[in-house]
């Protein structure tokens, strides 16, 4: 299966990264809308689309008022967007406020359930992550791969979704600041590299890619990945339009 990261930015977009969006086009699912959203229309290949949304942070979610283009001339019967009843609400309440965006983009809101059935055998599990206003991160396992998402959360190799993700074949975790910036990990509840590689190695996953990067970092050197491989080896930095086969 083919997961391409359309969006592996945090924050704002800058020239080179778009915000948090990730596709599953087989499986018709998309994981978080944030601005890279539009991509996904020309990955459109299931009469249905499933966004499961971790929270309703602007980068995670101002792509929903998209998808009127989205759709645009695509044969997609159903659109649902499942995330936490409160995110639901708050989206509902805010961002599609009239004074913001008058017209209801065309899709289904559903509060999110304990265990969701996906294509080919496959389930979806969601478990809580720390973040100011409450996050969610994601599991999908099929028969013969796994996958995790999380975002938005303090790494660390005795971190409390440990369980949630163990040996998951694919670990995509936010990265949104160098080790050298640790106090503003904590302080706005964001993770930094050498914890993301003791997490993957401390859950034993077979390959960790990094995403929800600080849109100021001028180069990819910043994050310092390659010093990060000592801990763990299969560690890797996304870009937008990467795809990833697991």
């Amino acid at each position: 299966m083919k997961l391409h990261l359309l969006g592996t930015g945090g924050y704002h977009p800058s020239d080179r990264r778009h915000t948090a969006c990730l596709m599953l086009p087989e499986a018709g699912i998309v994981l978080d809308a944030g601005t890279a959203m539009f991509r996904v229309r020309d990955l459109l290949v299931t009469p249905t689309l499933d966004i499961f949304l971790t929270h309703a942070h602007l980068d995670h979610s101002v792509g929903l008022t998209y998808l009127f283009d989205v759709l645009w001339q695509r044969d997609v019967r159903q659109v649902v967007v499942h995330a936490a009843a409160d995110k639901l609400a708050a989206i509902e309440q805010h961002l599609l406020a009239e004074a913001i965006f008058p017209v209801r983009p065309p899709c289904e809101f559903r509060p999110l359930a304990t265990n969701v059935t996906l294509p080919d055998g496959g389930r979806l599990t969601h478990f809580p992550l720390a973040h100011p206003g409450g996050v969610v991160g994601y599991r999908l396992d099929w028969p013969s791969r796994s996958l995790a998402y999380v975002t938005d959360t303090t790494a660390a190799a005795d971190a409390s979704y440990i369980d949630a993700i163990r040996g998951v074949d694919l670990l995509v975790h936010e990265c949104y600041f160098p080790d050298s910036m640790r106090q503003w990990a904590e302080r706005t509840g964001h993770s930094c590299t050498s914890d993301v590689a003791q997490l993957a190695a401390a859950a034993e996953v077979g390959r960790a890619v990094l995403v929800h990067i600080n849109p100021l970092a001028e180069t990819d050197e910043e994050l310092g990945v390659d010093q990060a491989k000592q801990t763990f080896a299969h560690l890797e930095l996304a870009s937008d339009g990467d795809v990833v086969e697991f």
